[in-house]
């Protein structure tokens, strides 16, 4: 998959922002903040994987986002992120009763985060966006069946075969990609930009 300077970008400062969080996590387990903010570096990383890959890394968020709760019950923007891995996952299963689980613990936690903090923009948004979702789900797996069956019907024996297993993987990333971006777009992830940076700088690169 190819990244645009922007993307890359952003790779770097969550990767930072991820190793960051693992340190302090060593120095603090029991600070719920940065726990979270883990979790939000995790789901935002999943982009950048293969749908295996991102599916690993959002449960492993997920696994960050739950152990805040433990220690911060009222926590609500772990609640929302929470929510947010969910949808994420869901749509990257194309099994719909298995998506659909995915999205009832999503709004599950969405509605949670709003009870915790009621009015809230984001945490409505993300209720009306998973009350959409299902439907939504329907048709990027349907896209994403017709993806597939355009590259297997160009299909044949020699070098044509192999330079379609090279599309479907990156198929396979791009599909992650537009997923998890999607769902960061629509439900609108709360200012992990400014969470990155008041980590600091990435490291230079060695010389």
């Amino acid at each position: 998959m190819e990244f645009s300077a922007a993307d890359f970008e952003r790779l770097l400062m969550f990767e930072h922002a991820r190793k960051s969080c693992e340190a302090q996590y060593i120095n603090d387990p029991l600070d719920s903040e940065n726990l979270v903010k883990w979790g939000g570096a995790l789901l935002e990383l999943s982009q950048f994987q293969s749908i295996p890959d991102a599916k690993v890394m959002l449960n492993d968020a997920i696994s960050k986002l739950e152990e805040a709760l433990t220690l911060n019950p009222g926590k609500h923007q772990a609640m929302w992120c929470i929510g947010n891995a969910y949808t994420s996952i869901a749509f990257l299963v194309p099994d719909v009763d298995v998506a659909k689980g995915n999205l009832d613990k999503a709004t599950e936690y969405y509605q949670r985060a709003e009870n915790e903090d009621p009015g809230n923009e984001m945490y409505l948004k993300a209720l009306e966006v998973a009350a959409k979702a299902p439907e939504l789900h329907v048709e990027f797996t349907r896209q994403q069946v017709m993806g597939q069956q355009a590259l297997v019907g160009g299909g044949g024996g020699g070098p044509s075969a192999s330079s379609n297993s090279g599309k479907k993987k990156k198929k396979n990333y791009d599909f992650t990609y537009d997923v998890c971006g999607w769902v960061i777009l629509a439900v609108g992830i709360f200012a992990w930009v400014g969470m990155a940076k008041s980590l600091g700088p990435p490291p230079p690169p060695a010389r």
